[in-house]
């Protein structure tokens, strides 16, 4: 392979990794793989993040347009602004985050990474161990799994945010089969911290830990696994979110999703 720069090179990797090179191509990108071994870890990690966005979106992607959608898409382009800043924003995401994985995706794609649970200090703020922690320890609980049961929705809401300082939520998961079952103030490192369980009508748990961590320099939506027990996480507005379940991938990704428009909505 001829040398080139580094954005020559990133875009011969990620035309690579997308399977959009010819035969002569991919020949030639191979052996410089093969020979240069940072090159070949962004490619690696290129491959992870391509594959984290179309498990994170696909879905939201094959849901049928709404008909305000279908209809910004017959408006002239002169006139679409205003329908698009009012267009769904997880579909918004998944349309930017795989138009972005398809060709451009080291600029955004480092937004949903799987860092290693055996050095998951070292790669996640500390909240998210604690909200690990705090799950394994009252999803298992049979007589008193929360402080504030979901009878008192309102007054444990007002509780946690007069707590935290902040204004906290508990979103609704009735459409992924979860409803909540109360809530708990928790230690977060001498700060406190809120966290709200569900369950579902087969008695599986999930819980929402909300953190006052908000250290910016961690600020991607990440998913991490540790035994059984799996947490995603992200920061939005200052405050650090972990949902942790003991469910499948795409089951937590679902949930997450749910939660998400939520807080936002």
């Amino acid at each position: 392979m001829n040398a080139k720069t580094d954005p020559d090179l990133d875009a011969m990797i990620h035309a690579f990794v997308d399977g959009e090179l010819d035969a002569q191509g991919e020949d030639a990108v191979q052996a410089h793989l093969e020979s240069d071994p940072n090159a070949a870890q962004r490619a690696a990690d290129y491959r992870r993040q391509r594959d984290g966005l179309h498990e994170l979106y696909d879905d939201v992607l094959s849901e049928p347009l709404t008909a305000e959608m279908r209809a910004t898409l017959n408006t002239p382009v002169g006139h679409r602004r205003n329908s698009i800043l009012n267009a769904p924003v997880w579909r918004m995401a998944a349309a930017i985050a795989l138009f972005v994985a398809g060709g451009v995706g080291g600029w955004w794609g480092h937004d949903v990474t799987t860092p290693d649970a055996s050095n998951m200090t070292a790669q996640s703020s500390p909240y998210v161990s604690r909200a690990i922690g705090a799950h394994v320890v009252f999803a298992a609980e049979v007589r008193h799994p929360v402080e504030v049961a979901a009878s008192e929705e309102q007054h444990l809401i007002k509780w946690l945010s007069t707590r935290l300082g902040r204004n906290v939520r508990a979103p609704k998961l009735a459409e992924a089969g979860f409803e909540l079952v109360g809530g708990r103030l928790l230690p977060d490192d001498a700060k406190p911290a809120a966290q709200f369980m569900y369950e579902n009508q087969t008695g599986q748990r999930v819980t929402l830990y909300v953190s006052l961590d908000g250290a910016p320099a961690d600020t991607s939506f990440r998913i991490i696994e540790q035994d059984d027990t799996s947490a995603i996480y992200w920061l939005e507005d200052g405050l650090g979110y972990a949902l942790a379940g003991d469910l499948p991938r795409k089951d937590m990704l679902k949930i997450a999703r749910l939660v998400y428009d939520a807080l936002i909505a």
